[in-house]
């Protein structure tokens, strides 16, 4: 029998028992499906490397998977109770439509050619497989992730067969009929089974896979382990072994609220016995729990999908990475030792280490994360560098082993990946991917609604219009806008509709900085000058022998958003577009990740609340402030040459920036290393706008100067204090 799912925490241990293998009440079609799960795994592999599928048939083949995984692990729960037969004829359906599409794509071009002036050629079969892929990506979208991105899925059809042509202004758009809806949503790239859906069938699934394999290999026990080695003997530091440990694990899992759960078990228990509050301690789990997925080599699916939007290197998205996400996980680790001088807390703990563990997991942790990070940067592509490492892993497991029979060490022999390890691994990678492959191929639906109707022209005009082409006013909204995504939507979720509709926008108003510089010096060349003859503006006379920065400002706000967009090309190099590009899709990227930990709806907190047992509303303000390097580096993204500069200029902004975000947790705690004096507040402030300020070698060196005399003059006057 399936067990009853009469609440939350017997539904999510009834989901565990269908892809584990340790359950001792198994039925016949609990193993089969198993079975089935760990076969779907090894497609993954096998469809990446060996197999020469046309891109259409692998992504409806791991549709189809998944949707058969998803339709008896997120089960329908009709009138309260689970139909495992229902269930599974349901997910059964899913998978036959979503092949039936892929097997008719030929038929259907064929019919249309031969009947020339037709529309698309579907007959009944046709009709009902989309009508049943629309719906289950409706439902399954549901089941994992909530009521949001099936609201926008209704909408976003509504929106192109109905709505569009009532809308005003650049949101109106022509509706289309139902045939041509619905052959777009199905084989268009932006669709169901295009450019996202082989982002998961492609890489992401593969990374979740080799993410189960590090987790059965005893991977965690050696990162919280190491953890404790790096941060044991420091003040508070059962708190930075939670910052580290998530930082390590955070970049495979992917999501912040199952790095939360898994990690958090161990450090938020950690830390409350070391004194740390309870609403603290949770809110630093969910703090560096998030920064997992902005930690290189991997950053869960964000960068896979922004190399595929943006058409730059994942070896290079994944390099300027490194400094911000230094920066974010220093500035939760600031936050953590302001606190731990603040209530005297992490004295005369117990933070033994076990070697053991560590002995255990070194090798199949660091030699297949090396591999990896190494055929990342070669070049190589991510699904052959993620199969790559799963065989070094399995192969150094048995490497540990054979050491350890012949020298006697009992540790070594602990996990190596034998057979049934393996099927744990696979199991363990399939049952974290169902939710990423669901939403990725749903999301296609809107995906297409966008790029079908140029609703996402209309968006980045109003973001170019309310901004005013004020770039600290564009990353408020799109923040604003991430945030209530986020409410409802996984991070990855929010990342791909944001950067869908505001990243050309935000792109543009960086772009424009460039365009406005030249613009003061005066352009030289009369094509270039000739171009803002058309704009309604007093400064257009001044154009080729320049103006001051207010007029050069003044006339780009006059420029027309479509002359804009034809004007950017014309006036600034490829490779600087690029760049902007890119910097817009890491600060929407790093702005989606607050709903981890903003409130109201902040689920990593929550969980991390749960297993704190502190009030969530409570823990989620905590996180917040502990992760304030989610709004700090976007800025640095937009007003610093952090991601484009050179190594030497994005090691001094990195470097210096550290200053002001201890300046900033000091004062957002009113603690630095003692109690804040009232002259502290001006010191402080100065400091941190000076060790902010873009490539000031002496402003920056002077606004460091403060905040170290600060925390020295605060550790002297708090020691002194401790003595009376």
């Amino acid at each position: 029998m399936v067990p009853s799912l009469n609440n939350d925490a017997t539904e999510y241990q009834s989901r565990d028992e269908w892809l584990t293998l340790h359950s001792h009440n198994k039925t016949t079609i609990q193993w089969s499906f198993a079975i089935f799960a760990v076969g779907f795994a090894i497609w993954h592999v096998a469809t990446n490397l060996l197999i020469n599928e046309s891109p259409l048939w692998q992504n409806t083949i791991h549709f189809a998977g998944f949707a058969i995984l998803a339709s008896v692990i997120y089960p329908a729960r009709l009138f309260d109770r689970q139909s495992i037969l229902f269930d599974l004829v349901y997910g059964l359906v899913a998978a036959w439509a979503a092949c039936w599409v892929a097997a008719s794509e030929s038929r259907i071009y064929e019919d249309t050619l031969a009947l020339t002036g037709q529309a698309w050629q579907f007959n009944v079969f046709d009709w009902f497989a989309g009508f049943v892929l629309i719906v289950t990506a409706i439902d399954f979208s549901r089941r994992v992730s909530g009521w949001v991105i099936p609201i926008l899925i209704i909408l976003a059809l509504s929106y192109i067969l109905i709505l569009g042509e009532y809308l005003p202004g650049v949101f109106r758009a022509a509706s289309l009929p139902l045939d041509d809806v619905l052959f777009r949503t199905i084989y268009n790239d932006e669709g169901l089974f295009g450019i996202l859906a082989n982002i998961s069938s492609s890489n992401i699934t593969l990374f979740m896979i080799f993410g189960g394999f590090l987790v059965i290999s005893g991977a965690s026990d050696f990162v919280i382990e190491v953890s404790k080695v790096v941060a044991g003997r420091i003040r508070g530091g059962s708190a930075f072994v939670a910052v580290l440990s998530s930082a390590l694990t955070g970049t495979i899992s992917g999501s912040a609220v199952a790095n939360t759960a898994s990690t958090g078990v161990i450090t938020i228990p950690l830390m409350k016995s070391s004194g740390f509050r309870g609403r603290f301690a949770g809110g630093v789990e969910a703090a560096a729990s998030t920064g997992g997925q902005l930690m290189p080599p991997i950053m869960g699916a964000g960068a896979f999908v922004m190399a595929s939007y943006t058409a730059i290197p994942y070896s290079t998205i994944v390099s300027v990475s490194i400094i911000p996400a230094v920066i974010y996980f220093l500035s939760v680790a600031s936050a953590v030792r302001i606190e731990a001088v603040k209530y005297r807390v992490g004295e005369g703990i117990d933070m033994s280490v076990s070697r053991a563990k560590i002995l255990a997991g070194a090798l199949t942790f660091i030699i297949p994360l090396t591999v990896m990070i190494y055929f990342l940067m070669a070049g190589v592509t991510p699904s052959f560098a993620a199969s790559a490492s799963i065989a070094v892993l399995i192969g150094v497991s048995w490497v540990a082993w054979l050491i350890g029979r012949l020298m006697g060490i009992e540790e070594l022999q602990a996990n190596v990946m034998n057979l049934q390890r393996i099927v744990e691994a696979c199991l363990a990678g399939m049952r974290g991917g169902i939710l990423t492959a669901i939403l990725l191929v749903a999301i296609g639906v809107i995906n297409n609604a966008i790029v079908t109707s140029g609703i996402g022209n209309g968006f980045s005009l109003m973001i170019a219009q309310w901004s005013q082409g004020s770039i600290v006013l564009a990353i408020v909204l799109i923040g604003l806008a991430s945030l209530v995504l986020g409410m409802g939507l996984p991070v990855t979720a929010s990342y791909i509709i944001l950067a869908i509709l505001c990243a050309p926008a935000l792109a543009g108003i960086l772009a424009d900085t460039i365009i406005t510089e030249k613009l003061v010096n005066g352009l030289a060349d009369p094509m270039q000058a000739a171009l803002f003859m058309l704009v309604e503006s007093p400064h257009v006379a001044k154009v080729a022998t320049g103006m001051t920065i207010e007029e050069a400002s003044s006339l780009m706000s006059a420029v027309p958003f479509e002359v804009a967009m034809t004007m950017r090309p014309m006036l600034v190099d490829a490779e600087v577009l690029t760049g902007f590009l890119l910097v817009a899709h890491l600060i929407i990227f790093w702005l989606s990740q607050d709903s981890n930990v903003t409130p109201p709806v902040c689920l990593a907190a929550f969980t991390a609340a749960g297993i704190a047992k502190s009030p969530p509303m409570a823990t989620g303000f905590q996180a917040w402030k502990a992760a304030k390097g989610l709004y700090v580096v976007p800025l640095l993204f937009a007003y610093t040459p952090l991601v484009n500069g050179t190594a030497l200029e994005i090691c001094q902004i990195g470097f210096f920036a550290l200053f002001g975000i201890y300046a900033t947790n000091a004062m957002i705690a009113r603690y630095a290393e003692g109690p804040m004096a009232i002259w502290y507040w001006p010191v402080l402030i100065i400091g941190a706008g000076l060790s902010f300020w873009p490539l000031n070698l002496l402003f920056n060196l002077v606004g460091a100067i403060a905040v170290l005399a600060i925390i020295f003059h605060s550790n002297r006057c708090n020691k002194a204090l401790a003595q009376h």
